[in-house]
């Protein structure tokens, strides 16, 4: 078994190989046959190095609607279509000869040449595009500004020609080498007014509360353009333009600047793993084939999501991907993604209704090879054009690999989101009694990784509380969040569910090996769940916004937990800290007791409902320890049963060194060493 070369002084270890997991060997074959698979992908994109992958990614550059010297070019691609007319508001939506595309090849592009005067900014513009046997009016594929008539509903591309944004602020640096603590955010339910909110809002209501609250990255989802706002940006209809219904590209952009002026990196969700099905306004059957972008027949339809599966086999569809992942990597500065829905890439059967327990659920002939080497691609060229960019890959099945380096035949992801983790505490939350959450397991559940990877820890995201799921707070107090939640009021059922979700959201944290994600206002214990506006909810705003109005209250407790939440982040979140394996301690099943240590600090957890613990030993690291923060204070809506920033000193007991505490019931108590003597 190959070695771990040593780290040099003062840097982290290198991470481990994955050609070092011993129980890959029997499948190290195929791992070379996907880098292989890469790799020969790769030359065929770029002509046996006669192009780079950058250069080949510039397809937004070459196909859509452009300005140039003499007037304006439009080109589509579009192989099965017999005409093509541009049609619009400037000629009445009518099919004019002089608006008519010249096919330019037999690979299918099409191309008009126009007049300067022939277009001026703000006109809505579509195709009406014809083919053997019938037609359809399509919004161009490579569109970069697509907007919605508030009559109609009908969507259409639109001119789009202003001054080039000029960037104020450059992009957080050292991204890869800082605890990445994720906001993940949805721009238009980010406000308390039940509306769709828009990218000035967030610019300047939200960015600040994030600063705030001590996260360094922003996670924004629905960014690319979908037609369904209740789809919460999954159906993506129009991939190269940030979703009008927001704003305009400038002010999307604004908001990206003015985040790295505060220090946030801004990644997006991008949804390459289907395409909503809508063909007036998406890319389905747009040249009168449904096997344009997407497989024929059962294998382009998803069965789960109602959508189209792309064909990740042809360059033309690699072209529109890795173009689509270099648009917004540069025009909108952005420094990274999250992947979504990657293991509905890379099984025939997405992984549906499936449990993944052992290798060769990974290595089994139903693997989509061509999708790992897109998505391999697609990490080479974003790293390329941004060697500080951050991808993350949303995969339940825990595929080996996809967070390891493209040459040892991974995908070259910098992170894979834990999945597992909010199932567990949702599990545990909904229907787990309290004295059966075994500390031992949440150790397991919580720290259990492949050594070669990074991994994003949380309680909860989005998904968790999207329509039929409710906020991890709501499955603990149920009814009792409408009514409990005044500081002046008593509630044991409510002090249990709020105690619980400290104690959750503190270990998640604690043991977050590489990064940690929240969604908006769940820092805060934003109640209920998720649902936009549609005909079931007659239309309602109501869980499609955040109630700051609860955070903002102090004399509510979802005060008091969004000032907890903010001092576990600027406590833990220290890179010094984070950069820390967390190691284990002590640990008593029955008595529900867990002590870690996170660098300096050290943890001390008792999840029991009902013992408290006095002058308990636990061992712990020799020397003088403070109370820098417990769960248990008032001023995070706790019972206050501890004094603060008290001191305690290690005794030596048989040759154990070990700590006198007093744990609380459902409390946890952070200690960092003493300064002082």
């Amino acid at each position: 078994m190959s070695q771990t070369p040593p780290s040099l002084p003062g840097q982290p270890p290198p991470r481990p190989r994955l050609r070092d997991d011993v129980w890959l060997r029997p499948y190290l074959p195929v791992l070379d046959r996907r880098r292989d698979k890469t790799a020969s992908l790769l030359s065929q994109l770029t002509e046996n190095g006669r192009v780079s992958l950058p250069e080949f990614s510039l397809g937004h550059h070459y196909y859509g609607l452009h300005r140039t010297s003499t007037g304006w070019v439009f080109r589509e691609w579009a192989p099965h279509a017999s005409a093509i007319f541009l049609t619009g508001d400037f000629c009445g939506w009518q099919q004019l000869p002089e608006l008519a595309l010249q096919r330019l090849n037999a690979h299918g592009d099409w191309e008009l040449q126009l007049p300067p005067s022939t277009l001026t900014h703000g006109q809505h513009y579509r195709l009406d595009v014809c083919w053997p046997g019938g037609w359809g009016d399509r919004i161009p594929a490579w569109s970069q500004r697509v907007v919605q008539d508030p009559q109609s509903l009908i969507f259409t591309a639109q001119v789009w020609d202003v001054p080039p944004y000029v960037w104020k602020n450059p992009r957080p640096q050292n991204l890869p080498v800082r605890p990445l603590l994720i906001y993940e955010a949805h721009i238009g339910m980010a406000q308390e007014s039940p509306k769709v909110g828009t990218y000035r809002e967030f610019q300047d209501h939200i960015l600040p509360r994030i600063v705030a609250s001590g996260y360094n990255a922003v996670q924004l989802m629905g960014i690319l353009e979908h037609p369904y706002y209740g789809s919460f940006g999954y159906h993506v209809s129009s991939f190269f333009a940030p979703s009008s219904r927001f704003g305009t590209p400038e002010e999307f952009k604004e908001l990206v600047d003015t985040a790295h002026g505060l220090g946030l990196a801004v990644i997006i969700d991008l949804i390459h793993s289907h395409s909503v099905k809508n063909e007036s306004d998406g890319i389905s059957r747009f040249d009168g084939t449904l096997y344009q972008y997407f497989h024929e027949g059962d294998r382009g339809e998803h069965p789960a999501w109602d959508s189209r599966c792309f064909d990740y086999g042809k360059p033309a569809v690699l072209h529109f991907l890795l173009s689509n992942c270099r648009c917004w990597t540069e025009d909108y500065q952005l420094d990274g993604f999250r992947f979504d829905g990657i293991t509905s890439m890379l099984y025939f059967d997405h992984g549906l209704g499936k449990a993944f327990t052992g290798y060769d659920d990974y290595f089994h002939p139903g693997i989509d090879e061509d999708a790992l080497a897109y998505l391999a691609l697609a990490n080479q060229l974003i790293h390329t054009l941004n060697p500080g960019a951050l991808t993350i890959a949303e995969d339940v099945s825990g595929m080996p690999g996809l967070a390891a380096p493209v040459e040892e035949g991974g995908a070259g992801f910098d992170y894979r989101l834990a999945m597992g983790v909010p199932d567990l505490w949702g599990k545990l939350g909904s229907d787990t009694p309290d004295e059966a959450w075994n500390v031992e397991t949440l150790w397991h559940e919580l720290t259990s990784r492949r050594a070669e990877e990074r991994v994003i820890s949380y309680v909860e995201s989005h998904d968790q509380a999207i329509v039929g799921g409710k906020t991890f707070i709501f499955r603990l107090l149920d009814a009792a969040i409408y009514t409990g939640m005044a500081l002046s009021t008593t509630n044991p059922h409510v002090d249990r569910g709020i105690a619980l979700w400290k104690l959750a959201r503190l270990l998640t944290l604690t043991t977050a090996a590489h990064g940690y994600l929240n969604f908006t206002g769940n820092e805060f214990g934003h109640p209920e769940w998720v649902d936009f506006p549609r005909a079931g909810n007659q239309w309602s705003y109501h869980y499609a916004r955040r109630q700051w109005s609860l955070r903002d209250n102090p004399d509510l407790k979802y005060h008091a937990l969004g000032d907890f939440d903010a001092a576990i982040m600027h406590l833990v979140g220290d890179p010094a800290i984070f950069a820390a394996t967390p190691c284990k301690h002590y640990s008593h099943v029955s008595d529900q007791l867990l002590v870690i240590q996170r660098g300096a600090l050290l943890i001390a957890f008792n999840f029991h409902p009902v013992r408290s613990f006095p002058d308990h030993a636990v061992p712990a690291p020799e020397g003088l320890w403070e109370l820098v923060l417990d769960t248990d204070e008032p001023r995070f809506a706790g019972l206050g049963r501890l004094a603060l920033r008290q001191r305690y000193q290690t005794i030596n007991v048989d040759g154990v060194t070990q700590l006198l505490l007093y744990l609380p019931a459902r409390c946890a108590l952070v200690m960092a060493r003493s300064t002082s003597s």
